[in-house]
Formats: C-alpha cells, structure tokens, sequence
C-alpha cells in the first residue's frame, strides 16, 4: 500500500502537458508546445567544454555533499555581485537543481501543524512540497489589478500562531510578474513582525524587462537577511535545465540540517555539473543577456497576439518567460459538441484540436487563466496564436 504521505500529491501539471506533447509528436502530430518551462538555447560552450574537462581529468567522483569550495565561492561571488549579499560557504548549500534546494529546505523547516504561505497562482510544485512534509499550504489570492503581487494587508490577515514560512516567487511562475522594492519591504515588515521565515525563489533573476529591477528580499537589512532562504540556479539563466544545479542560501544551521538531508538522499551534486556551473558563474553573461534579448522580442509579440484575439487579456509580464491570459470570458462557449466551462477544457481544446499544448491555469490555483511558455521559437510563436485563433473563432 502507498504511504499517505504519497497519497497527498499528484505528478506536476506542467511536466505531463510537456510529456503528452512530446508523446504526440512522436506519433507524427504537429504539435506547438508552449508548454514546458525551459529555455530552448543550447547550454553555452565555455560551460561544456568546462564538464569536459572535468570528465578528461577524472572529476568523477564523490565531493562533499553540499557541493565543492570552488562553487560554493562562486555562489557566494554571485550573491556579492549581482544581490548585495554577504554569504560565507557553511550558509550556501548546492543540490539537484533549484527544486532540489526548495524541497531540502522543506524538509528541514516543514512539520506536522505548521502553515505555509503561497500567494495564488503559485508554481506547482510548492502546495505539493508541503504536503509531502505534513505541512498544510495556505493560499493567498493575488489579483490581476495588482499585478498579481500580494496585498501586504492580505498577507497579514493570512498569518496564524500556525504560520511558519511565506513563500515568494519573483518574477513569477506562472505570471511572469516581479515585486519591486516597496512591495518587498512591506511584506518584510509583516514578515519579521510574525517571527516567520522566508524562501524566496529567484530562479529567473536574470531574465526581466522593460527596465525591471530584480530585487532579493534578503538584500533589505540583517533582520530580514537572518529570516530568509534564497533559491537560485542555472537551469533557466544558463539553459542548462539538465545539469540539475541549484542553490540555496541562508542562516547556517537551515543549511546545515539540509546539507545532513541532502547526505541521506542524493548526496552530492553530479561532480561534472558542478565544474559547468563554476564555468557558468564565473564566465562572461554574453549569453545571458542574448537570451533575454530574444525572449524580450518573443514576449512582446505573443501578449499583442493574445491580446489582439477577441474575449482574452493578458498583462505584459516583465520578467521569466511566461505569458499568463485572462480567457474566463470564453467559458460557456461551445465548439460542436464540446463546451469550454473551465481553464482544463479550453486547455484540451487546444490541445486535441488546434495541436497547441499549455497549461491550464488552475494548475496554479486560478482557473481563470492559462500559461503560455514563450521559451520557443518565434516561428513557434506565430504559428501556435494563428491555431489558437482559428481555434477560439470556432467557438460560439
């Protein structure tokens, strides 16, 4: 019999929209996929030829669980230049990927009776990652107006003698909306007011818009510093979604219960991936900034093609890779004998007959909504709003 701990959770959303894709597309479907949140550059070749080398001088086995000296300075370096942050080695932990370091840090603050805060919509993985810790994730609703960021006033009134951690995600998954400055610092005031603690997921930093500032949580004084776990990694920033490196920093004895964590799971990082990263890290941002230039140029046309459909507004994000439309407009219309009532049905829609896969907005909690993953080609981009408006056309 499963635990019940297994029970509890379900396969990620985003991850069975992009296998279905894949598995149509094996079969000879011509399917867009605007599914599946990874950037489609190739990983930089100073970074392989780094896990090259590595491999050519016998980097090949076990090194210490949370990671090598030379990355772990390399993090702290990062942090130094790009967040105005001071971290020594025994506060940085590196893992299996980003998720990795969010799913140690839960398993290291997480407990039977605690509350963990989530404003709505939220990646998918953060409700699950409670749970499978005996946590209970509570939802804070952010709204369309406010840029999808979350009231300081709601955030108050979310807190109980129960609340343990808030989790943030700027810019956002799935809006691809960031918080600034002053929202930060007022969440910071509500945060140390209540003793709680904050992971604040960074992963698509680099990737903003239109003048955006990204902005740490933990860079807005000690006090806040001291209550917060920052999560990074390449997987988005260095399209290197593959080679599984992420990172966390924060207070020494959180990343000391995660790395003992880490030592009876997965133990080290892959030794390989972890030379890539010193290479990505400390290496010319060339590719980062090229990046960020054609996604710019994608983002822009996908939210005036989406806006320009009838009955669907879209916000311009300015930051990640994601587009995230208001379509509750055509729910109750019909197409044959199929009828749109939800963010799910319109998803499928596409799908199965326009061949455009994404994913459905109440994977995120907001069913009023859908995600569009701009993190493929222009071409893609053209020819997957020219099926979805043919598609929406049909609907009466």
């Amino acid at each position: 019999m499963l635990s019940e701990r297994a029970a509890k959770i379900k396969p990620s959303p985003t991850l069975a929209v992009d296998a279905k894709a894949k598995a149509m597309k094996a079969q000879g479907v011509d399917v867009v996929n605007f599914g599946v949140g990874e950037p489609d550059f190739d990983t930089p070749d100073y970074v392989k030829e780094a896990a090259i080398r590595a491999i050519q001088d016998g980097f090949t086995k076990y090194t210490p669980v949370g990671g090598i000296d030379e990355l772990k300075d390399a993090v702290a370096d990062k942090f130094r230049r790009d967040n105005g942050l001071e971290y020594a080695k025994d506060e940085i932990i590196v893992s299996c990927g980003a998720k990795h370091s969010l799913y140690n840090i839960a398993q290291a603050l997480f407990g039977p009776g605690d509350e963990i805060l989530i404003p709505s919509p939220y990646w998918v993985s953060y409700p699950d990652q409670a749970l499978l810790n005996d946590a209970t994730p509570v939802y804070i609703k952010t709204y369309e107006k406010d840029g999808f960021v979350v009231r300081p006033e709601a955030l108050a009134e979310a807190v109980t003698k129960k609340t343990k951690v808030l989790i943030l995600n700027s810019p956002s998954n799935p809006t691809g909306l960031a918080y600034n400055r002053r929202d930060l610092e007022a969440i910071a005031g509500i945060v140390l007011k209540h003793d709680m603690y904050v992971i604040s997921d960074e992963i698509y930093e680099k990737l903003v818009y239109d003048g955006t500032e990204h902005v740490s949580i933990a860079s807005l004084g000690r006090e806040i510093k001291e209550r917060t776990l920052v999560v990074n990694g390449l997987s988005k920033s260095h399209a290197m979604t593959g080679w599984r490196i992420g990172y966390a920093a924060g207070p020494k004895e959180i990343i000391k219960a995660m790395t003992n964590i880490q030592s009876q799971s997965t133990s080290n990082p892959a030794s390989i991936a972890q030379k890539a990263a010193v290479a990505a890290l400390t290496g010319p941002e060339d590719f980062v900034s090229l990046m960020r230039t054609e996604f710019d140029k994608r983002r822009k046309f996908l939210v005036d093609g989406l806006n320009a459909l009838k009955e669907v507004c879209c916000l311009n994000p300015t930051g990640a890779f994601y587009a995230f439309p208001n379509v509750s407009r055509l729910y109750g219309k019909k197409a044959g004998t199929r009828s749109i009532q939800s963010s799910l049905d319109l998803a499928l829609y596409l799908l199965e007959d326009a061949k455009v896969a994404l994913v459905h907005g109440d994977a995120f909690g907001d069913d009023n909504y859908i995600r569009i993953s701009y993190a493929t080609s222009m071409e893609n981009i053209r020819k997957g709003l020219d099926r979805i408006r043919e598609a929406l056309t049909a609907l009466q």
